[in-house]
């Protein structure tokens, strides 16, 4: 694993990405974006990141499909997954956890709590 944590965040609303993507930069993280499923896809059948911010809802490909893909491969095991998503359902966040996420925190949530989560988990080995 490099020594500087790789972010990727998965959302389709661009103030989310801005936002969180300042934040992540600031704290001294690699990121990387990926505004929809597809890119999502991409992403990390290139890339190992170490946590990947994942929306739910998105236009083609959803969060849930993207984390199963991500949980089917072997070698992206060490990968965190946190779906960040405005459904808040039990069912939805069951969903979300059977896909394989590591953590569920429904929106809107606080960015500053978040840091904090990502930086722990960050430190809890896989």
């Amino acid at each position: 694993m490099s020594t500087t944590p790789h972010i990727l965040i998965v959302d389709d609303e661009p103030n989310i990405v801005m936002s969180l993507e300042f934040l992540m930069r600031k704290s001294g993280y690699q990121v990387s974006i990926a505004r929809n499923g597809t890119e999502a896809l991409a992403a990390v059948n290139e890339t190992a990141f170490d946590v990947v911010l994942l929306d739910v809802m998105m236009p083609d490909v959803d969060g849930y499909q993207v984390c199963r893909h991500l949980r089917q491969r072997p070698d992206r095991a060490g990968t965190r997954v946190i779906f960040l998503s405005a459904k808040s359902k039990e069912a939805d966040i069951q969903k979300g956890y059977d896909a394989g996420a590591d953590l569920y925190i429904p929106k809107p949530f606080s960015t500053r709590q978040l840091m904090t989560t990502v930086k722990n988990l960050l430190n809890t080995p896989a």
